[in-house]
């Protein structure tokens, strides 16, 4: 497949002491490639996650949701190539039957066992192929980070992946993350399968609260075609070999610093699931200033970013910031229409309500030819702000999902 055109190169990411990553062939599907990952985790490793707020949520979803209770997790599953939703019984059967497998085999509880699957909607995922490939990734040699971001993908066009560091209680910790994502992607929480590892000893309450504080600024703020899937997980995963004393709360010696590093890896994971949006050619940052509230921001701007007409025409590089105007209308939310402004890049081209005075567009359809395009909003209203991220919405997004399930 074709990288998209805003692909950004896999990094070289660190080793995460305490993780130890491993890939098979399950084959789910008709491909000639690894599609099952197994992660196994040392012993007193911490989990917090966020999961879709779908109501037609998936086996996998649920039994996740359920094992974060806990607190504590020894091994990741993830298939690649068939979602196991809404697949009834079958579906919860195939879960119960991975975390068993892996369980037997590094000695832990299943509900230590935390599993994610993405792929067709509707198809239970079959058992035999599923306990097979446990049985050849326990078997393998460990891998690298690439080639377990490879072996999550679906309609992805390049494997993603990001790290950062920081300095918690006189020790530098690290963070590594890999994500997968391409469609269905408009956040309910965190629309995508995403994974993050860290060598930082952390309780699992605090490693809960500063997940869900960095994907309320990063993969809720994200989105492709405005369909949140069935599946969506990003689970967050602290072996604590870095040695620091746990983060417990916001006073632990360190907790700002391993925060920032949290939000910057999930934000930048985040922007790479839009930068390979299905048929995307244009990455788009619409950021809505001066509202009632933030909440009432981020609404306004997920409607802007969220309308097929705006994201049609940034595709076709036309400066119709009417498209806009209503978008913002059609929000729901406080906004006056005479103190509305607008700008495309840094060029102002609508305030008061009404077109700039002289307006020339020549700057904003230079802006637009670029790779990454700019929105702002200003409503007057107030002090909320929010900024979020979509692409434009091209011919090949529809190629890509006419035919998905072939």
């Amino acid at each position: 497949m074709t990288p998209s055109p805003l692909a950004l190169p896999f990094p070289e990411l660190p080793q995460i002491a305490g993780v130890t990553l491993r890939v098979a062939r399950a084959r789910y599907k008709t491909w000639d490639r690894c599609d099952l990952t197994l992660v196994t985790l040392d012993p007193g490793t911490a989990v917090g996650g966020v999961l879709t707020q779908s109501r037609c949520p998936s086996p996998e979803v649920e039994w996740c949701r359920k094992a974060l209770v806990l607190g504590e997790a020894r091994a990741l599953v993830v298939n690649a190539g068939n979602s196991n939703a809404f697949t009834g019984g079958r579906g919860r059967a195939a879960v119960e039957a991975i975390a068993a497998r892996v369980a037997g085999h590094t000695g832990c509880r299943p509900s230590d066992v935390f599993v994610a699957s993405t792929g067709v909607i509707g198809v239970p995922l079959p058992i035999d192929k599923a306990e097979a490939g446990l049985d050849a990734a326990v078997e393998a040699a460990p891998c690298g980070w690439r080639e377990a971001a490879e072996a999550i993908m679906t309609t992805d066009t390049f494997a993603k992946g990001v790290s950062a560091t920081a300095v918690v209680d006189g020790r530098t910790i690290t963070i590594a993350g890999i994500i997968k994502g391409s469609g269905m992607i408009a956040p309910d929480m965190a629309t995508m399968l995403g994974f993050l590892f860290t060598d930082a000893a952390v309780e699992p309450a605090f490693l809960q609260r500063a997940l869900t504080a960095a994907n309320a600024l990063s993969f809720s703020c994200i989105t492709v075609d405005g369909d949140t899937s069935t599946s969506d997980t990003v689970l967050a995963f602290a072996t604590g070999a870095a040695g620091n004393a746990p983060l417990a709360d916001d006073d632990s010696a360190g907790a700002d610093a391993f925060r920032a590093a949290l939000a910057d890896v999930c934000r930048q994971l985040a922007m790479l699931v839009v930068r390979d949006g299905e048929g995307a050619t244009k990455l788009i940052e619409v950021t809505v200033e001066g509202a009632e509230s933030d909440r009432s921001a981020h609404r306004i701007a997920m409607s802007i970013a969220n309308s097929p007409l705006v994201k049609t025409a940034i595709a076709g590089e036309d400066a119709n910031w009417g498209r806009v105007v209503m978008a913002v209308g059609k929000a729901g939310e406080p906004a006056e229409r005479d103190q509305l402004a607008i700008r495309f890049g840094t060029t102002q081209v609508a305030r008061d309500g009404l077109a700039v005075d002289g307006y020339d567009e020549a700057p904003v359809a230079a802006h637009l030819k670029g790779r990454e395009v700019e929105i702002g909003v200003e409503l007057g209203l107030g002090e909320g702000r929010a900024t979020v991220w979509t692409c434009d919405l091209t011919h090949g997004y529809i190629s890509i999902n006419a035919d998905y399930r072939s």
